[in-house]
């Protein structure tokens, strides 16, 4: 199981405390550190859709120019962003037997990993 963040991000420190509580291992992927592909983001992108993947709600993404907000109408130009600025990534991204889940929902978390 992978899961990929940012280490300082509230809703990946609730995400991997959650998968520490129930005993489950995954490996950790540092968006800052590692970053991420245009491939990834379109791999994810076929399971979740890409709207899913750019997270509109974020400081990143207020502290963009609109002329930069405006341009973001299609895959390749969100895949772009998110390659980017890994911060515009909605958090965390968890993938676990070719299922992908964003954001972090105990709900979910409980029926795709017990």
């Amino acid at each position: 199981m992978d899961i990929y963040g940012i280490p300082n991000c509230n809703t990946v420190k609730k995400a991997r405390a959650w998968l520490e509580q129930h005993g489950i291992a995954y490996q950790f992927h540092d968006f800052k550190k590692t970053g991420v592909t245009a491939a990834q983001l379109s791999a994810w992108a076929q399971q979740t859709g890409w709207e899913k993947l750019l997270n509109r709600q974020g400081t990143t993404w207020r502290q963009l120019s609109d002329d930069t907000k405006a341009a973001v109408t299609t895959p390749a130009a969100a895949f772009a962003l998110m390659a980017e600025k890994t911060s515009v990534i909605k958090r965390p991204v968890l993938i676990h037997n070719g299922q992908i889940l964003v954001g972090f929902d105990e709900a979910a978390y409980t029926a795709a990993l017990k």
